[in-house]
């Protein structure tokens, strides 16, 4: 028996003297002086020390990519074995499979269904460690080629903690043709212009030469060989970038044979930091406004080829601006990645006027739409032409397929005709509409009639198309939409055709088609199921460059909808006014600076808009409709503005004449850039594998206050589609150091911001851990050897030897008992106070002076005589005087305790 607390001892000693002086407390008596004693004991926490003759073995089986074939064929004997060296009953063998997630064996069936993209051993001893039962001894074994894709340490550290070993058995795949990307070596950021050592290290089981491929940003850079010598080889380039933003490296080796073709492969990217600039995605090669901003002593990054951006490409921009760029132009990925950038990475985004942009540029209802501070969407009456649209729709068999939209399980026939829906509920009520399916002949499914009130009726009929197999046909779509629409006698004439770029057959004469429908002013643009590089993409490009159309391509089922929105508010909706218009001020431009302009007196053109509620109007046209010319809004921590003139090209000439052009330039995107960042805080970011760790670094002295009161917050957003930002929560090491680690999921590109009051601290786009489940990096090795035996336990070799019981004592504590007893003698001690009952109990020396009691003397009385009997009534017996006095010392006492 132990005592964790042995001082409370102390208490009998001091109870001793306080009853010396306080004899009514009657502490001597055997039951208060017991209490008292049991009192210090409990007090003192006694606890009896116990050895568990019993085990718990936790078997960790790896079922990942590169271990599963393996594990498969060894748990039938692995299994045997351990229940046949099981030393008792009391000993448990639990079983659990782990990859990218962890699962009882056998709970999800006869085979292990989650991810097997990851090795996460550490979450798998954490796991351990979380389920083990307290008070038992435990040991883990674990099945794995020992390439963990995380750092096992914190969950090592658990584990030791709890006194639980770590054993592990290796199962390899001996293979002798396996070659693999290790990693790319590259600096995380870099001046612009500065030249820079990057590395790609290759492993391989073989010696001799590798082919090795190089790429930046998609575009092949080198083309090599690597010699392996020992098994390792390093190839050495160096490379150099005159703009801004974040750049992708993407290193792969192409041997002959390989095993494990998974890991040929691996990526990194590197930031190319040039102070805060401006990113401008135009459509003119001379450019006025970069030309304004650069005179400026801006850093201004010009994009002509909008179909080249990429996310990337925001890295250290601090505003975007779009000068007449049309949306499908820009590819989706660089669309969705602008919203972050606004209103979480605190940047600032401008769209200027053209006939390309807004509405007429088709981005009415797309992924940037909210972010303006004007609304695209027209009435009625503002419409100028009646239009009269031909929609041709793919529904072969390829449309049958289902996909995943927004949790939902549709089928791509489905999107399709969400997307004709989409198209026809932005038609007004003049307009017309023709729907077609195509297969291997059309097939009429609305014949051309116009809107009126039947819009909801035409809906409902295209939504019931279903997939009916075979290819699409389509010369036969087109001729068909042309028959509905050559006869059709409205401003304009459009067909959209939709096709699977894979599945597009039957071309037809179509160029003479074509070039009919062209002479007759009808127009045909096509949307792709796909990508450009599928095998009938380049027939749906040139039928949609004749048609005088717009080409549309995506491999995400989900965007077809929003394709068909943007197609058709670009010809239906088109809302660029051409008559010059006269331009008057609000006397709100003092929201964005205090000097005041003086504003040009007519704009050559403009795009009908309409202000949103929370925006701020500081230019409107004169005419009838009094649309703002010049509008800006806050968009959380960013800031975002649309000036609805052009200020280049066509149109541009009373801008350009304008003498405060270049004051109106600088101005406004000085407003879009927004607050610069004190110093004295910085951010550095680390990836291991999967997990990436954030080290925020800041001056207490300069930060402390603000922090303390307003803590920084971290915000990520993950690339896959439809992924919406999430916080993160901090963990404050110390003061002037805030730090976080996250597992992410394996090839996700992060891209993140760390938000203090009104700044931000953003970056990013960072991959996660690319085809890391095939690494087979040798530290990993290293680091289960050596956290296995800082937990005390070692590689196994012999299975029998997995029950080896570690040393286990465990202390059970006697208060619970101690207390029960404690409440016993208190309700006896009670009882025998109530009613004067002693314990038969030897007498007990009382110390301290007694009362003494006076002696009765006896008197002989004398001789009795005999006297006559006399009946009386019974009268109570007389008590002596002992018994007195002991009843009124009694009552006494109970009178003192009231």
């Amino acid at each position: 028996m132990t005592f964790h607390a042995p001082e409370w001892f102390l208490l009998i000693p001091a109870a001793l003297f306080i009853a010396w002086f306080w004899k009514d407390l009657q502490l001597f008596s055997p039951l208060r002086f017991l209490l008292i004693v049991l009192a210090a004991v409990t007090l003192a926490d006694p606890r009896l020390v116990l050895r568990e003759d019993s085990l718990d073995l936790w078997v960790l089986l790896d079922r990942s990519d590169s271990t599963e074939d393996l594990v498969d064929q060894g748990l039938p004997e692995w299994q045997r074995l351990l229940e046949r060296s099981r030393p008792s009953r009391r000993d448990r063998l639990i079983v659990h499979d782990y990859a990218a997630e962890i699962v009882e064996h056998g709970k999800d069936g006869a085979t292990f269904t989650g991810s097997r993209k990851l090795t996460r051993t550490g979450l798998a001893l954490a796991h351990v460690a979380a389920l083990a039962e307290e008070g038992r001894p435990a040991r883990v074994l674990l099945f794995s080629d020992g390439f963990s894709t995380e750092p096992l340490t914190e969950a090592a550290a658990q584990l030791e903690a709890r006194g639980i070993p770590i054993d592990f058995r290796l199962i390899r795949d001996e293979t002798l043709d396996d070659f693999r990307v290790s990693h790319i070596e590259l600096p995380e950021r870099v001046q612009a212009g500065e030249p820079y050592l990057f590395s790609v290290t290759v492993r391989g089981s073989l010696d001799g030469e590798v082919p090795l491929v190089v790429r930046r940003g998609g575009q092949k850079l080198t083309e090599t060989t690597v010699e392996l010598i020992n098994g390792v080889g390093r190839a050495e380039f160096t490379d150099r970038i005159p703009i801004g933003g974040s750049f992708k490296y993407e290193a792969e080796v192409i041997p002959e044979v390989d095993a494990h073709p998974g890991n040929n492969r691996a990526t990194r990217w590197i930031e190319i930091a040039g102070g805060p600039r401006v990113l401008l995605v135009t459509n003119y090669v001379d450019d006025p406004v970069a030309k304004v901003l650069s005179s400026l002593d801006f850093t201004v990054d010009v994009e002509t080829e909008s179909q080249a951006l990429q996310a990337g490409r925001l890295s250290g921009a601090k505003a975007v601006i779009f000068n007449n760029v049309p949306a499908h132009e820009v590819p989706q990925d660089f669309l969705d990645a602008l919203d972050f950038f606004v209103r979480e990475q605190a940047g600032g985004f401008l769209m200027v006027g053209g006939k390309h942009s807004f509405g007429s540029g088709g981005y009415f209802q797309s992924s940037i739409d909210p972010l303006l501070p004007i609304s695209m969407e027209l009435k009625t009456e503002h419409r100028k032409l009646a239009v009269a649209l031909a929609i041709v729709l793919d529904r072969s068999g390829s449309m049958s397929v289902n996909v995943n939209a927004g949790g939902k399980n549709v089928t791509k026939m489905d999107l399709a005709n969400s997307g004709s829906a989409e198209a026809i509920n932005l038609l007004g009520q003049m307009d017309r509409v023709a729907v077609l399916a195509v297969d291997s002949a059309p097939h009429e499914i609305v014949e051309m009639t116009q809107i009126k009130n039947d819009k909801k009726k035409i809906i409902d009929r295209v939504m019931k198309i279903q997939s009916q197999g075979g290819g699409i046909f389509v010369y036969e779509g087109l001729k068909a939409a042309w028959d509905q629409l050559k006869d059709v006698d409205v401003g304009t004439r459009h067909i959209i055709l939709f096709s699977d770029a894979r599945d597009s057959e039957e071309p037809g004469d179509y160029k003479r088609l074509l070039a009919e429908m062209k002479k007759e002013g009808a127009t045909v643009s096509v949307i792709g199921l796909g990508t450009k590089a599928d095998s009938d993409a380049k027939l749906l490009e040139e039928i949609a460059m004749l048609g005088d159309g717009r080409i549309f391509f995506t491999d995400r089922p989900v965007d077809i909808p929003m394709i068909f929105a943007q197609e058709t508010v670009t010809i239906a909706r088109s809302a660029f006014v051409e008559e010059p218009v006269g331009a008057q001020p609000t006397g709100r431009w003092a929201e964005v600076s205090p000097k005041m302009l003086e504003w040009l007196p007519q704009a050559g053109g403009y795009n009908l808009s309409y202000a949103r509620e929370d925006a701020t109007t500081s230019l409107v046209t004169t005419d009838e409709y009094v649309a703002p010319l010049v509008a800006h809004a806050r968009r959380g921590l960013g800031r975002t503005a649309a000036v609805s003139f052009p200020l280049g090209g066509e149109f541009s000439d009373p801008a350009r004449e304008w003498a405060g052009y270049a004051d109106f330039v600088q101005t406004m995107t000085r407003w879009l850039m927004g607050l610069d960042l004190p110093p004295g805080i910085g951010l550095r970011h680390k990836l291991d594998g999967t997990r990436l760790t954030l080290d925020l670094l800041y001056d207490p002295e300069m930060w402390g206050d603000s922090l303390s009161t307003s803590p920084p917050r971290l915000r990520l957003l993950e690339s896959e589609a439809g992924s919406t930002p999430y916080d993160v929560p901090w963990k404050r090491i110390q003061p002037g150091h805030f730090s976080v680690s996250r597992d992410l999921d394996e090839g996700a590109v992060i891209r993140g911001v760390i938000q203090v009051g009104p700044h931000a601290l953003p970056f990013g786009p960072i991959t996660i851990g690319s085809s890391i489940e095939w690494a087979f990096e040798p530290e990993r090795l290293g680091e289960l050897r050596s956290v296995a035996a800082q937990t005390g336990g070692r590689e196994l070799l012999d299975l029998a030897d997995a029950w080896k019981r570690p040393p286990f004592e465990h202390e059970v504590t006697l208060r619970i008992w101690l207390v029960i007893a404690i409440l016993g003698l208190v309700i006896a001690d009670a009882l025998m106070t109530r009613t004067g009952w002693k314990l038969p109990l030897p007498g007990i020396p009382r110390f301290g002076r007694q009362a003494k009691t006076p002696k009765v003397k006896r008197v002989k009385a004398p001789r009795a005589q005999a006297t006559p009997v006399v009946k009386k009534e019974e009268e109570a017996p007389i008590s002596t005087p002992k018994e007195d006095t002991e009843r009124r010392s009694r009552y006494q006492r109970a009178k003192d305790r009231k």
